[in-house]
């Protein structure tokens, strides 16, 4: 079961609303759902709440010491409640996925990003769970810092959101520890709509099939 909730992002206005933050912005959607309030939590080097669930206390977590150092304010609050790698789920922007996909997976490669990369040097571990959240990738790798600290395209941050809600929508399964269950839901794809049918121009008369 997932004890901790991290998202992943940098402190300060000037970084709110860009792509970076998108862990972020789904740490603070987490919070309305289970109406907590994130605090300031110095031991613990970021914003911090605490739920009551039925399956026990829950942690909700967004690191104040900027991307790069993740894993200091992460590490602290694991060691201190002793929870082990396997019960942390961390919400960060993917590169790898269109804005609106969503992909939950197990421990893996950090694939650069800087902030699971402190996250597994912190904890000594790659095997906790991420919430990859699809932020789309700018197509040359000299353009991806410049890319991730600019806020997306009205109708991209709408994808991402619509993504994030998407992944609420598996949270009772998370914090149940169904991950299998979860993880189908979450990748499964919406039905594709039914093409509509063919309409003849009005008042004419339906052509006859054709018997040979």
């Amino acid at each position: 079961m997932i004890r901790l909730l991290v998202g992943l992002g940098n402190p300060g206005a000037e970084y709110e609303a860009t792509r970076h933050n998108a862990g972020f912005w789904f740490i603070d959607e987490v919070a309305r759902k289970l109406k907590v309030s994130l605090q300031p939590e110095r031991s613990y080097f970021g914003l911090a709440a605490r739920a009551s669930t039925a399956g026990g206390p829950l942690w909700l977590l967004e690191p104040m010491t900027f991307m790069n150092l993740s894993g200091k304010s992460v590490a602290a609050l694991a060691r201190f409640f002793k929870i082990a790698p396997q019960e942390i789920l961390v919400a960060h922007d993917e590169l790898d996925l269109l804005p609106g996909q969503v992909k939950l997976k197990l421990g893996g490669s950090h694939a650069g990003h800087n902030g699971l990369k402190d996250i597994h040097a912190q904890l000594g571990s790659p095997d906790y769970w991420r919430l990859r959240l699809g932020i789309g990738h700018p197509g040359v790798k000299a353009e991806v810092v410049n890319y991730v600290l600019r806020k997306p395209a009205p109708d991209q941050r709408e994808a991402i959101e619509q993504s994030i809600q998407q992944s609420l929508g598996v949270l009772d399964l998370l914090l149940a520890g169904e991950m299998e269950r979860a993880m189908m839901k979450i990748h499964a794809k919406p039905p594709r709509p039914k093409p509509p049918r063919p309409e003849g121009p009005a008042g004419a008369p339906p052509t006859p099939e054709s018997s040979s």
